[in-house]
């Protein structure tokens, strides 16, 4: 996988975080920037270590089924790509609404939306196992794009919200999706 790619698998997997980033926004008072820091940290940790994590179980799997993946690593990469992308493009289209005892501050609220957030890195870590990728940059960038995009979140959360509202995370769907179908394409006509 290029390094363009995996820039845009990092925006796509930062979706969901910048989304919750701008409620951030709208519920931080003066505190803003601190918000901002801290939903940068936690979100991009974890959207960081997700990928690591889930590149070690796909990598499990394919070491212990040895060359019968081979034939369907292709395959099982747009697949996860794909239900991840749907996933997303489906969460996205739900009526949300932001709790009432919803506490920007709380460390207990960041971990659980971090964790939450990056189920789907998790995901695409698996998939990053059946392909040639550079795992440790992969997971950098991810994280890195993460913590940039949830610090815009919060400090523009205001302005954003109103303005993107469920439109970022169609678009991170989206390109998982287009990026499983390059996957796929590639293996089947250019290998």
């Amino acid at each position: 996988m290029d390094l363009l790619t995996i820039i845009f698998v990092a925006f796509a997997l930062s979706m969901d975080a910048f989304v919750v980033s701008m409620i951030f926004g709208l519920k931080a008072g003066e505190n803003k920037t601190k918000i901002a820091l801290k939903a940068g940290a936690f979100f991009g940790f974890f959207q960081a270590v997700m990928p690591l994590l889930g590149w070690t179980i796909g990598f499990i799997m394919k070491s212990a089924t040895g060359d019968l993946i081979n034939d369907y690593d292709h395959w099982v990469a747009f697949g996860l790509l794909l239900l991840i992308g749907l996933k997303m493009i489906h969460e996205a289209t739900k009526n949300k609404h932001i709790p009432k005892g919803f506490n920007t501050g709380s460390i207990w609220v960041m971990l659980t939306l971090s964790v939450a957030t990056s189920i789907d890195a998790l995901a695409v870590g698996v998939s990053f196992a059946l392909i040639k990728i550079h795992i440790l940059l992969a997971a950098a960038i991810i994280g890195i794009i993460t913590f940039g995009v949830s610090f815009v979140g919060v400090s523009a959360g205001k302005k954003l919200c109103g303005f993107l509202g469920n439109k970022t995370e169609v678009a991170g769907g989206i390109i998982l999706i287009l990026i499983g179908l390059k996957i796929l394409i590639e293996h089947l006509f250019f290998q």
